[in-house]
């Protein structure tokens, strides 16, 4: 994703308008289900043509994927401009939560509907292979230069990057199941915590 800072007009109106379809498409998901809607329902809600939806996805999974690997990109952007001398996990912790908590997702809890919902798209195949694919080579060039390593010769990075996606995935099944429903941003922080402190073994009660 380009930095909006840079952005054309021509291109600010396109990203607004991908914006629009895909939040339009979360929102019947929610009020429907996934299942219950269609291509024309979403152009409908943004107020554009099927054939302008079509211009932007193929279908309804892809528009909600986006909202997903935008952020995620978005994310990639905050990295890059973090301070270089910040501690790594510092810097990932503020880039992942945000544009959660610019976007207003960490303000409330989903409620169990909208977690069923959540659950229902984000156990598609196709947006597993979307979020995946957006947690990519660039992400571990970003944390090669932080570390000083090599992001073709060294681990390092790679497991980085690794363990993000686990994060995210981790964070998101708690996420979808709670419950209590809880934030995602709160679930995010402290998986990230406990992977900065290696995982410590959690303490059992006798």
């Amino acid at each position: 994703m380009p930095d909006e800072q840079v952005l054309s007009l021509r291109e600010r109106k396109k990203l607004d308008t991908r914006k629009a379809l895909s939040d339009a498409t979360l929102e019947l998901a929610f009020e429907r289900g996934l299942a219950n809607i269609t291509r024309e329902d979403i152009a409908a809600r943004a107020g554009v043509s099927v054939r302008t939806f079509n211009n932007y996805f193929t279908g309804k999974y892809e528009a909600l994927a986006y909202r997903q690997t935008e952020r995620i990109q978005r994310s990639l952007i905050a990295l890059r401009n973090r301070p270089a001398d910040e501690p790594l996990w510092t810097a990932i912790t503020a880039a992942v939560l945000e544009p959660l908590e610019v976007d207003g997702a960490g303000d409330h809890p989903p409620t169990p509907r909208q977690q069923l919902a959540i659950r229902e798209f984000l156990e598609a195949p196709e947006i597993r292979t979307a979020v995946s694919k957006a947690i990519s080579d660039h992400w571990v060039e970003v944390i090669a230069t932080r570390t000083g390593t090599d992001p073709v010769r060294d681990l390092y990075p790679h497991l980085v990057v690794g363990a993000i996606g686990a994060i995210y995935r981790a964070a998101t099944e708690i996420h979808i199941r709670a419950d209590p429903p809880a934030l995602l941003t709160t679930l995010l922080r402290q998986a990230i915590d406990e992977v900065a402190a290696g995982l410590p073994a959690p303490a059992v009660d006798d």
